[in-house]
């Protein structure tokens, strides 16, 4: 399974709380506009309507980002902390963006 696909598996369910937990909903909102900034070819303050990012950008950041929180020894809390949040983000652009590799991740139903 791709690390993207592994991110998804694991924080989709994170969705649900948007519904009653504003703050966090409004901390992921930050989280993926500054994954925009980063990952957009255009640099910060681009179009009203940013582009999907990259996906082997968006995977090598979540990489990056997955190798650092295992040198800390992590481990997900029970609420939001800003790892959470940025796993939360990655999640909602490779959903909002359909960015998981066909066929390899899911094979598909003949």
């Amino acid at each position: 399974m791709s690390p993207l696909a592994r991110i998804v598996h694991a924080y989709t369910p994170r969705f649900a709380e948007f519904a009653f937990e504003p703050g966090f909903t409004a901390a992921v909102d930050q989280h993926v506009a500054e994954l925009r900034d980063r990952l957009s070819p255009a640099g910060p303050g681009g179009t009203l309507t940013p582009a999907a990012p990259d996906r082997d950008d968006l995977t090598d950041y979540a990489l990056g980002f997955l190798d650092g929180l295992a040198e800390l020894d992590w481990r997900e809390p029970a609420g939001h902390d800003f790892a959470v949040c940025r796993l939360t983000a990655i999640t909602w652009l490779v959903h909002r963006h359909d960015l998981l590799e066909p066929a390899a991740d899911h094979p598909r139903e003949r």
